[in-house]
């Protein structure tokens, strides 16, 4: 079968597709899927890159995130048949994260577990739901299942224009909140703009924590004005203290990575001044696809999408994602 392999860590250029990857077959407690979409995440990056501490089998097909049909079912498997349709919890509880310890979603088949499948529902499509797992339901939990978020909220957004990022956009505006999103281009903020942000920041031309301040004013050690609610953090590195200064007494911090550093320069002074609350967030769980799905269906939300491509030009999808040259998610159709 077609199936985008890594054989050995580096550069984007490790990546190739091939036509002669072992089909694979149906085995006690797993079905095989026929993938229909498979999406993208930054994390695709750092497995061809290597991860220090993360040992990944090669050969491997990448891709975490996925949906498809079922093709065949394995001996043990009662309650899933061929022909349904199935979102993947990319998380497979004996092996590790699909994409990475095992084969993942840039194939036309996929051996996966029967305990990580999700029923999709009418009206979601396969491009939709394969968008959710690493991206929307972290979001989701981040917001949604902590409820950190409330009406009237005023909630900075960092990373606005990626997987994550769109997600907060689109979970903050539907929980009520006002939408500060910040980004790298004018065609980033046109975009975040045009699906419902707010006020729209670019940060490499503007302090956003300075910005903020002017704008809503100074936070005040006692009295709740000024400052923002929430900064939605998952870069840390420098954007990090600048995140405390411009949160009113009472406000948060979510924290759900760190793609610019983990070990940013801190100062408590603001935590302890402002009562500052540091809330962090870790990945998805089925409730968290279930309830995304729901709102698909019922229109109260739709993944951003930037891009549909074939599985051919897969590399090319990802260079986007390496380049952070997209709105929302990339998607590949094998």
């Amino acid at each position: 079968m077609r199936a985008l392999v890594l054989r050995k860590h580096g550069t984007l250029d490790e990546l190739q597709v091939v036509g002669d990857h072992p089909l694979p077959q149906a085995i006690e407690g797993h079905v095989v899927i026929r993938v229909r979409a498979s999406s993208f995440n930054y994390h695709d990056v750092f497995t061809v890159r290597g991860m220090p501490g993360i040992k990944v089998p090669m050969p491997v097909v990448i891709g975490l995130d996925m949906a498809g049909e079922i093709a065949e079912v394995g001996p043990g498997v009662a309650k899933w048949k061929a022909g349904d349709r199935v979102l993947i919890n990319p998380l497979n509880k004996k092996k590790g994260l699909m994409g990475e310890m095992m084969d993942g979603g840039m194939a036309e088949y996929c051996l996966v577990a029967a305990d990580q499948l999700i029923a999709m529902p009418a009206g979601v499509t396969f491009e939709q739901a394969s968008s959710l797992p690493v991206a929307y339901g972290t979001a989701h939990r981040m917001l949604v299942t902590h409820r950190t978020v409330k009406p009237k909220d005023r909630v900075i957004v960092l990373g606005a224009s990626g997987g994550v990022g769109t997600g907060c956009v689109l979970l903050c505006k539907m929980l009520g909140a006002e939408v500060i999103a910040c980004a790298s281009s004018e065609d980033k903020l046109k975009r975040l703009k045009d699906m419902g942000a707010d006020e729209v920041v670019d940060y490499t031309k503007t302090d956003w924590s300075k910005w903020a301040i002017e704008k809503y004013g100074k936070p005040q050690r006692r009295s709740y004005e000024g400052g923002v609610d929430v900064v939605i953090n998952f870069t840390g590195g420098e954007t990090w203290v600048p995140s405390l200064r411009c949160l009113k007494r009472g406000g948060k911090v979510l924290v759900c990575g760190a793609t610019a550093g983990f070990d940013p320069k801190e100062d408590l002074r603001y935590i302890w001044t402002f009562e500052i609350e540091v809330k962090g967030s870790n990945s998805y769980y089925d409730e968290d696809l279930h309830a995304l799905m729901a709102m698909i269906q019922d229109k109260r939300i739709a993944p951003v999408i930037d891009t549909v491509l074939p599985l051919e030009r897969a590399v090319e999808g990802l260079k986007l994602i390496e380049d952070r040259a997209v709105i929302g998610k990339v998607v590949v159709t094998p």
